[in-house]
């Protein structure tokens, strides 16, 4: 059984059944973009319960931002027996939290093999709250395509104000990697934020910094076990 229809099962007793399990699977704002014909992976055959109370259930709600030593041990001994066969299942679904948890441990255990997946699942944004795994897992593979999938995103998302997704996450990811890149699109930011009230850039590099540190921490723990 997938997560989503775990969490749907609860709710769902009618016809408005899909559009539940889409709205619990993270598909809040449904839009067309440039990025939908992209292809990526399908899990269709979904998982066992066993299997997402190992190794979604512990992890998609934590924030990396303030991570406490019992969360990184947890996310240390996971790394150490997830592998990457699991973490692209992970992906696969079409769920926000299968799918931030997979991205976690990509940028953990720096599965580069699946940067075309994270990085057309971050340009196709199809679930809301993934996106801000994805775009770490970008900036901690350091490579020129994933620098090249944060720039089309924002190439892009910037010009859709209407559409208040990951546009600060890929924003820092993107700084972290290329500064002078991240630059060139400052003025476009600021006019993307105009009638965003409460949208950060200080607090944003805050919050993605913070993560950055803690999986480095959980990359160092791992490695010295």
């Amino acid at each position: 059984m997938s997560i989503k229809k775990l969490w749907t099962k609860l709710f769902s007793q009618n016809d408005e059944a899909p559009e539940i399990a889409l709205h619990v699977s993270g598909a809040t704002v449904r839009h067309r973009n440039p990025f939908e014909e992209l292809e990526v992976p399908r899990n269709e055959e979904g998982f066992s319960e066993e299997f997402i109370n190992k190794w979604v259930v512990p992890f998609y709600m934590n924030s990396l931002s303030n991570a406490d030593e019992s969360t990184i041990k947890s996310f240390v001994d996971a790394a150490k027996e997830i592998n990457l066969d699991t973490v692209k299942l992970l992906l696969s679904d079409f769920d926000w939290r299968t799918r931030i948890t997979g991205a976690f441990f990509s940028a953990i255990n720096n599965y580069t093999e699946l940067e075309d997946i994270i990085g057309r699942h971050l340009l196709k944004s199809e679930v809301c709250y993934a996106g801000s795994g994805y775009c770490l897992a970008l900036a901690t593979f350091q490579t020129d395509n994933a620098r090249e999938y944060l720039i089309k995103y924002l190439d892009y998302y910037l010009n859709r104000k209407d559409l208040w997704f990951d546009q600060a996450d890929a924003f820092c990811a993107l700084e972290y990697l290329d500064k002078e890149e991240a630059n060139k699109r400052l003025d476009k930011w600021n006019l993307f934020v105009a009638d965003k009230q409460y949208w950060s850039l200080d607090k944003s590099r805050q919050h993605f910094n913070s993560c950055i540190l803690t999986l480095e921490k959980i990359r160092k723990a791992k490695n010295d076990g």
